[in-house]
């Protein structure tokens, strides 16, 4: 894969690809194989020795190149320096699926500057897809400039969701919700990978995703991407996104975000 080579991204973008092409070979070699499987917090949440040996390669490439820059991780936390840029990192979006065989899921990157989101990385290592965004320069998708669907009526989107690994404590934080919006007889989709269902409103596969509890390396690539694709990314409340411990998003084309929002709060 080496399109973006011909295109004008910084080093930063350059080096968020190459560390997430590697993750992804180490992803693809233990993929239907034997490996340790253990639980963190919320009983379904999964970790597998391919999640840590993935996120152990991607931050001794970061500290190997730019080792004053600190590092938010998925398994290991946060490595704090005083540079203004982090790496914040998902060695393993949909450790489930990947855990029950089932080919979907990706490696997620992205890197802020002041807590600004300015270049992501989402890549499904088994299909070979390469979603890239840089800040003011587009998204793309293996060299190809994506866009959001144009689609203007509620009664038309394709929708994607997903749950949180802790539901089962607290279910009503999506039961109203999800009902809610259940009743307006839509198709909707849950493939288990928050940061694919995001590149994928980028790719204008789908219209609109909703989901609470993410952590930040879920959905800080995917922010990037669908903004930079002509899409609109917010809390619940309509609010812009301030990466936190747990937020709840709602993503889309843009056209349709003000009406979804109304149906999704209606609780």
């Amino acid at each position: 894969m080496d399109w973006f080579e011909n295109k004008d991204f910084s080093k930063i973008t350059k080096s968020l690809v190459e560390v997430a092409l590697i993750a992804g070979d180490i992803l693809k070699s233990g993929y239907r194989s034997k490996y340790k499987i253990s639980k963190k917090e919320g009983k379904h949440n999964l970790v597998t020795e391919y999640d840590l040996l993935s996120e152990k390669t991607i931050i001794s490439y970061i500290n190997e190149r730019f080792e004053d820059h600190s590092i938010l991780c998925e398994e290991e936390g946060a490595f704090e320096k005083k540079s203004e840029y982090k790496w914040i990192i998902d060695p393993l979006d949909g450790t489930v699926n990947f855990a029950h065989d089932i080919p979907m899921f990706a490696v997620s990157l992205a890197v802020t500057k002041k807590d600004e989101i300015i270049s992501a990385v989402t890549f499904h290592p088994l299909i070979n897809e390469l979603f890239v965004a840089e800040k003011s320069k587009g998204a793309f998708l293996n060299g190809e400039k994506l866009s959001v669907t144009q689609t203007k009526k509620l009664d038309d989107a394709f929708l994607t969701t997903g749950f949180p690994y802790n539901l089962h404590e607290n279910p009503n934080q999506c039961q109203d919700r999800f009902l809610n919006i259940l009743k307006l007889g839509l198709p909707i989709r849950r493939i288990g990978v928050a940061s694919l269902d995001l590149a994928y409103i980028a790719a204008g596969r789908f219209d609109i995703f909703w989901e609470t509890g993410l952590g930040p390396w879920d959905c800080a690539a995917g922010i990037l991407l669908i903004e930079e694709a002509g899409g609109r990314v917010t809390h619940y409340d309509g609010s812009k996104v301030i990466l936190k411990n747990k937020n709840a998003i709602v993503a889309s084309n843009k056209h349709l975000h003000d009406e979804f929002l109304k149906f999704l709060n209606k609780v």
